[in-house]
C-alpha cells in the first residue's frame, strides 16, 4: 500500500537507521500480498486500477509497536485496509498462495534479521518514546521481485488523488 510522503519517509528514515544495511533493498512499506504469479499481471493490474478508483485516500492507526523477536515494525490498524484487502484476495482466491491465503496482521517493519538482544534493545527504546499516530493510505503499489532487489511497475492512485501514475519497470507484489 502506498502511504502519504511525510509517513513513508518517517518509516523509510527508521528503516535507514535500524534495518541492516546489506539486507535493506527497499524503502519501507505495506505488504498486503507477498507474491501474485507474474503470469496474471495484467488481470493483477486491471483489478487494482478498479479497486483504487472505487476508494478515495483512508486513514490508517499506528496505535503500537510489534517486537518480531529479531527486529520490530509498527503495527497498523485500518478497517478500510482489511476490508481491501479481504475484496482483493476474495477476487484472487485461486491465484494465492499459502501465506497470502491467511489473514495478515498490516505492519511496517523496521529492523529485521538482527540479534535478539539487539531486537529488544530497540524495542525497549521506542517503547519508551511511543505515541500513537495516524498516516494516510493513498494508493496501491506493485512491485515485482527480481533475485535480489524488488522493482517498482505501477502505482494506482485512490481515486481522490488523481489518476494511476505509471511505474519505469515477475513474483510480483502488492
Amino acid at each position: 500500500m502506498k502511504l502519504d510522503k511525510a509517513s513513508a519517509e518517517r518509516f523509510t528514515a527508521e528503516r535507514k537507521r535500524y534495518f541492516p544495511p546489506e539486507r535493506n533493498y527497499l524503502d519501507a512499506h505495506v505488504t498486503l500480498f507477498h507474491q501474485l504469479p507474474a503470469e496474471h499481471r495484467k488481470q493483477l493490474e486491471i483489478d487494482l486500477a478498479n479497486e483504487a478508483g472505487m476508494l478515495s485516500a483512508f486513514t490508517i492507526d499506528v496505535p503500537g509497536l510489534r517486537f518480531l523477536g529479531r527486529g520490530m515494525a509498527y503495527d497498523l490498524s485500518s478497517p478500510d485496509t482489511e476490508t481491501l484487502r479481504a475484496r482483493l484476495a476474495t477476487r484472487w482466491r485461486e491465484l494465492l498462495g499459502p501465506q497470502d491465503s491467511q489473514h495478515i496482521r498490516p505492519h511496517v517493519t523496521i529492523q529485521n534479521k538482527v540479534e535478539p538482544a539487539e531486537a529488544r534493545q530497540l524495542r525497549d527504546e521506542l517503547e519508551a518514546r511511543f505515541i500513537p499516530f495516524i498516516v494516510r493510505g493513498e494508493g496501491l503499489d506493485l512491485w515485482e521481485y527480481r533475485g535480489g532487489p524488488w522493482a517498482h511497475l505501477r502505482t494506482f492512485l485512490f481515486a481522490a488523488n488523481g489518476e494511476a501514475v505509471e511505474g519505469t519497470q515477475t513474483a510480483l507484489k502488492c
